[in-house]
C-alpha cells in the first residue's frame, strides 16, 4: 500500500488512474484547479484521502500546491498528469506572461518535482506526440515564432521526458519514468523500478533521440529555474 499524489485527478486519465489506485489498496491524494473541479473529483473517487486545490498555470500556485502536498507528508509515488492539449489556436498567456501550454504542460511538473519532497518513483505523463517536440529549445516561450498550438503541446510532451530523464539522472534514488499510462505508479516488475524510462501499453517504447541527450535536459531544467526563479535541488 503506498502513499500517491495525482495532479489533474478530476477528470480524464488522472480520475481512472485514482479510481485503479485506490480500488488496489493504495492512499490516494487528489489535485483540482478549483473548488468545483475538487468537487467533482471526491465525487469521482470519495475513498481518496483529499483533494488540493491550485490552477498550475500560475507559478505562485504551483508553488503554494508544493507546500500543501508537503504537509501532507512522504508520498511513495507522484503522478505528473496535469495538462492541457493542443486545441489553443491562439496563444493564451497566464498570469505570469507566459503561455498557457507551456506553464501547465511544462514548468508546474518541473516546480513539483523541485519543491515536492521526494518521492520513491515520479511518473510523468507524457505522448507519442513529444517525437514531434523541439529539441533545440529555441524560443520556449514563443516570443519571436509564429504560435502554432499542435507543435506546443508537441514541445510541452518533449519537455516532460526531458524532465522524467534529467530527474532519473540526477536523483539515482527515484525511478523516475515518462509513459502514457499510470502502471508505473504501483507495479513491482523489476523493469518499472529502474529509472530513465519511457512506456506504453506496459512496454519501452522508442523516445525522440534527443531526449537522452544529458545537455539538452540540463539546458530545460536551467530554462525553467531563470524562467520561474525556483532551482532544481541537486
Amino acid at each position: 500500500m503506498g502513499r500517491i499524489f495525482i495532479t489533474g485527478s478530476s477528470d480524464g486519465l488522472g480520475k481512472m488512474a485514482a479510481k485503479l489506485l485506490i480500488n488496489n489498496g493504495h492512499h490516494v491524494v487528489l489535485h483540482a484547479r478549483n473548488e468545483q473541479r475538487a468537487e467533482d473529483a471526491l465525487k469521482a473517487n470519495p475513498k481518496a484521502k483529499s483533494v488540493l486545490i491550485a490552477d498550475l498555470s500560475s507559478i505562485s500556485e504551483t508553488i503554494a500546491l508544493a507546500a500543501k502536498a508537503n504537509a501532507l507528508g512522504h508520498f511513495d509515488a507522484i503522478i505528473h498528469n496535469a495538462g492541457v492539449g493542443y486545441r489553443e489556436s491562439n496563444k493564451i498567456l497566464t498570469v505570469d506572461k507566459l503561455p498557457h501550454v507551456f506553464a501547465i504542460n511544462s514548468l508546474s511538473p518541473y516546480l513539483l518535482t523541485s519543491l515536492i519532497e521526494k518521492p520513491k518513483r515520479l511518473i510523468y505523463m507524457s505522448s507519442g506526440l513529444h517525437r514531434d517536440g523541439d529539441s533545440s529549445l529555441d524560443d520556449l516561450l514563443w516570443e519571436h515564432k509564429t504560435w502554432n498550438g499542435f507543435q506546443a503541446y508537441a514541445d510541452s510532451k518533449s519537455h516532460n521526458v526531458l524532465l522524467a530523464f534529467a530527474v532519473a539522472n540526477q536523483w539515482t534514488q527515484v525511478a523516475s519514468n515518462a509513459l502514457e499510462q499510470v502502471w508505473l505508479a504501483s507495479s513491482l516488475n523489476v523493469q518499472v523500478l529502474q529509472s530513465g524510462g519511457y512506456y506504453y501499453h506496459k512496454q519501452p517504447r522508442q523516445v525522440h533521440p534527443e531526449s537522452k541527450n544529458h545537455e539538452i535536459q540540463q539546458l530545460f531544467i536551467d530554462r525553467c529555474s531563470e524562467i520561474s526563479g525556483i532551482k532544481f535541488p541537486s
